[in-house]
């Protein structure tokens, strides 16, 4: 099965009389033969338990006898590798009474409590699959992780100085990062099982997670001496660590409990770019003091269908900008993105895109959505890198206090980057902090309507408040449109046209 060294044999052998289980013993012997540890167990125990009455065993490579503090029964037979209430049966090691477990129950390792014995059964890994078959997700690989109870890193610490303290009495060393780590020997154990049950292969990288946290509640008291156990391990003297921890660690009654086996795929990004045609329609939800003051927003009429196609738990909103909530959006609309979180289902053709998108666009009348598409993480950041630098284009219905005629505005037309000092808008600093932002109005064209209204186009830098551009704001914005007509001006309606460098096949 595996070659053991001579100078294996004393930690075996102790480390069989203490009560763990053969899995913990190839790690504190160094094996990293993946091989080795997926062996059905009670292989590995009767490996070992040959091994050990045997002067001659080929797989220890030694010819010394054992030793004689230890003293292994012979049994004739062979135990299932589970009972009927799917703990795994006992296959005694040690002729000692003291070592006896109740219902002939495998002995619960005093290291692992039980992670490496029966929560590498077949039948437990059939359990994580089946939960993971009922959860109903789209993956083509997985990534496995799991959560241990910190008592282990306690009980693990014991065991390592008592083997230590044993090889040093026969001048040799052990150091606590040649040990096999639980979590690692555990899965080179279980991956191979779950690949071949889920029809899937393990990947590190993979955006599938399956995760199972495990508990060990009997054991829960022996980590209340140390407040934060990883760190206090690495600081605690060998001296003061067993004032408090027994050194072999107790052998348990129960195996450790998996409390949770959960599912979770990694996010997917949905990007598109959208219009928006009323007047009465906010960019996300309208909220106030917990009171909703308008029933929907762009972000939900988008978003409830990218949710229920993609079944997600969750999502998150993002914009190039936005608009406020009287304010058309046209053009070429506003590049969007929506993270979903945990999608049920991630794969989706071009074609189903296109039909997502009709279906969003067939639900209302107030917006639009192209260009809908699945992107990267990354370029979601490319739509927001610039954006202050980006220029935009604006159509504003303006009023005038006093009557205009139509040459009184025609000297805008040949404003050229005028720039503008803003004081952060009282509107907004509720939300904004208190800056003079420096922006600039590229281009201006007016057409005249009639003696007290007129309308507005201006490609400006991304980021221009055009409101407070029009009306000043009490002098916050200077200059605006009032002090360039020297008469009192304000804004009637507003629409926006934006023009981003963010478009389709860029963010692919």
């Amino acid at each position: 099965m595996s070659s053991l060294t001579e100078k294996d044999k004393p930690i075996v052998q102790l480390l069989l009389n203490t009560g763990t289980c053969p899995r913990c013993i190839f790690r504190f012997c160094r094996v990293g033969s993946q091989t080795l540890y997926r062996h059905p167990y009670k292989d590995l125990t009767e490996f070992l338990k040959n091994n050990q009455q045997q002067e001659d065993a080929a797989g220890f490579g030694v010819v010394d006898p054992p030793c004689k503090r230890i003293r292994l029964e012979h049994t004739e037979e062979v135990p299932d590798d589970l009972n009927q209430n799917g703990v795994l049966k006992h296959v005694p090691l040690v002729n000692d009474d003291s070592a006896a477990v109740e219902n002939s129950t495998v002995e619960v390792c005093n290291v692992c409590l039980g992670i490496l014995q029966e929560f590498c059964e077949a039948d437990f890994v059939k359990r994580v699959c089946e939960k993971v078959k009922s959860a109903d997700y789209q993956f083509t690989s997985f990534v496995f992780s799991v959560s241990l109870p910190p008592q282990l890193s306690v009980r693990e610490r014991a065991a390592w100085l008592l083997v230590k303290q044993e090889m040093g009495k026969l001048g040799l060393s052990l150091a606590k990062d040649d040990i096999v780590q639980l979590k690692e020997a555990y899965k080179w154990i279980i991956h191979p099982q779950l690949s071949e049950e889920l029809g899937v292969p393990a990947d590190g990288k993979s955006l599938f997670e399956v995760s199972v946290v495990f508990a060990h509640p009997e054991t829960d008291e022996e980590c209340r001496f140390l407040m934060a156990v990883m760190k206090a391990l690495e600081k605690i003297k060998e001296e003061d660590f067993l004032k408090h921890f027994p050194c072999p660690p107790s052998s348990p009654k129960n195996l450790c409990v998996a409390l949770e086996i959960q599912c979770n795929n990694g996010a997917v990004f949905v990007a598109g770019r959208y219009n928006k045609y009323s007047r009465n329609l906010p960019q996300t939800p309208w909220i106030i003091d917990g009171e909703r003051k308008l029933e929907s927003s762009v972000e939900e009429l988008i978003s409830e269908h990218l949710m229920a196609e993609f079944k997600a738990d969750s999502f998150n909103f993002s914009s190039s900008g936005r608009e406020d909530v009287d304010v058309r959006t046209l053009g070429n609309g506003r590049p969007f993105a929506i993270e979903l979180v945990n999608p049920r289902r991630i794969h989706f053709t071009a074609e189903e895109m296109k039909e997502l998108q009709q279906t969003i666009n067939n639900s209302s009348d107030k917006i639009r959505v192209r260009d809908l598409q699945l992107v990267t993480r990354e370029a979601i950041g490319r739509m927001k890198e610039g954006e202050e630098e980006k220029t935009k284009t604006y159509s504003a219905l303006v009023w005038t206090d006093k009557a205009i005629q139509k040459e009184d505005i025609a000297f805008l037309d040949d404003i050229k980057e005028l720039k503008l000092d803003q004081k952060t808008p009282l509107r907004v600093l509720h939300r904004r902090p208190l800056a003079v932002r420096c922006r600039i109005i590229h281009t201006m064209k007016s057409e005249y309507i009639d003696e007290h209204h007129f309308r507005l186009h201006l490609k400006t830098q991304a980021g221009t408040y055009i409101k407070e551009f029009v009306h000043g704001d009490f002098g916050r914005t200077k200059p605006n449109i009032g002090s360039l007509l020297n008469r009192t001006a304000d804004i009637l309606e507003l629409d926006v046209e934006v023009i981003v460098d963010w478009a389709r096949n860029r963010c692919d």
